[in-house]
């Protein structure tokens, strides 16, 4: 096994949706930087892949993320402009459910706080407006013109490409099985193909990160999701200039979707599935009937005129925090480690500012977003 003569400022484990930012916010600023990927790049592996991720500006889950989605917005716009990648595709987006459901609630409420342009709809007006939907006529939506969805596998390429550029040095099918500190209080990273030494070390290793760091031991736990895609009646209704966006809670549970873009059908899941924690490395990546009948009863009560056809069922990960916020930190006793995990199955619009977060973790480990409820101590 051969080590590596060069010392990294930063050896990045991971590189896929956070990893590929981080590795990229690293090399802007001039730092020699390695990133490791155990798959392809990109790959269906993991949490960064399924051609369509949704971003909004409304967060239901907690206000405090609104900074971090407009810093996330103006990001991804670099990127495209950079990479002349189409990475946003804007399609407005739509926060349903009860009146009194955290869902809408929670939407409306990090509108109101963070003066987010919005429109409140019924059940009734979001049907007759967008005929894709038939929600129940007495629900509430907020309606955020700014909200759609994310490329992952292009954004994966053009942070990628433009790491590389800056002069990262990106290798992929190589598994890192461990890593230790120095003497001199850096990082030694051994892979399946060679040993690296850097000053820090950022683990985005998604589902994996839990085996890399024992500070992540149930606190980053991964869980097998689904997805499916339909075909509707009439796939016009379910352009992405004619369709936003959703996220739903339903007496069913909470469920996601989107338009028709790039692959035929209308694409949805749901989140916690089957509400099945996994292990990474040995779990059923194959979806099955049981998968396919959960998105299809869904489909077939609430976008009727999507459920046609199946074309294509897909597997992948989200990986959980007890409280579903995000881990961005360092590890405790080890300040050069920085992590990001526990993304639960709401990060990927973020990756773009995660990468910059945990490209400041690694450095200085300051930064001018709000992140203390993002802290790895929230949970002693």
């Amino acid at each position: 096994m051969s080590v590596r003569d060069d010392r990294y400022d930063v050896a990045v484990v991971g590189v896929g949706g956070m990893g590929s930012a981080t590795a990229y916010h690293l090399a802007d600023r001039g730092l020699d930087v390695v990133g490791l990927e155990r798959y392809d790049i990109p790959h269906s592996q993991g949490s960064s892949h399924g051609i369509t991720r949704i971003i909004r500006r409304a967060y239901y889950e907690h206000p405090s993320y609104v900074p971090l989605i407009e810093r996330a917005y103006d990001l991804w716009d670099d990127l495209a402009d950079e990479t002349g990648r189409d990475i946003i595709h804007r399609t407005g987006s739509i926060d349903a459910g009860p009146v009194d459901n955290d869902v809408f609630a929670g939407s409306k409420r990090s509108c109101e706080e963070h003066d987010i342009p919005h429109e409140v709809l019924t059940g009734a007006e979001v049907n007759e407006r967008f005929p894709g939907y038939e929600l129940p006529e007495d629900y509430r939506a907020v309606y955020q013109e700014d909200g759609g969805f994310v490329v992952p596998e292009q954004s994966i390429i053009g942070y990628t490409e433009a790491a590389q550029a800056r002069g990262a040095e990106i290798r992929a099918r190589e598994r890192v099985e461990d890593w230790a500190e120095t003497n001199d209080g850096g990082v030694r990273v051994r892979t399946d193909r060679g040993v690296y030494v850097a000053d820090a070390l950022v683990l985005a290793a998604g589902a994996w990160n839990y085996k890399l760091a024992d500070a992540l031991d149930g606190l980053a736990i991964p869980e097998r999701q689904a997805l499916a895609w339909f075909q509707p009646e009439s796939p016009a209704t379910f352009a992405p200039e004619e369709f936003p966006v959703w996220n739903l809670s339903v007496p069913e549970g909470r469920f996601y979707g989107f338009p028709v873009h790039d692959v035929p059908g209308f694409k949805l899941g749901k989140y916690h599935h089957r509400d099945e924690e996994v292990d990474p490395d040995d779990f059923d990546r194959e979806p099955n009937r049981a998968d396919e009948a959960i998105l299809r009863d869904v489909t077939e009560k609430y976008f009727p005129e999507a459920a046609g056809p199946t074309m294509s069922l897909a597997t992948c990960m989200f990986t959980n925090s007890p409280d579903e916020h995000f881990i961005l930190d360092t590890l405790p006793d080890h300040p050069q480690v920085a992590v990001g995990a526990g993304f639960s199955g709401h990060g990927f619009k973020f990756a773009s500012v995660i990468g910059e977060i945990l490209a400041d973790r690694a450095g200085d480990g300051e930064s001018d977003l709000p992140l203390d409820m993002f802290s790895l101590d929230r949970f002693e």
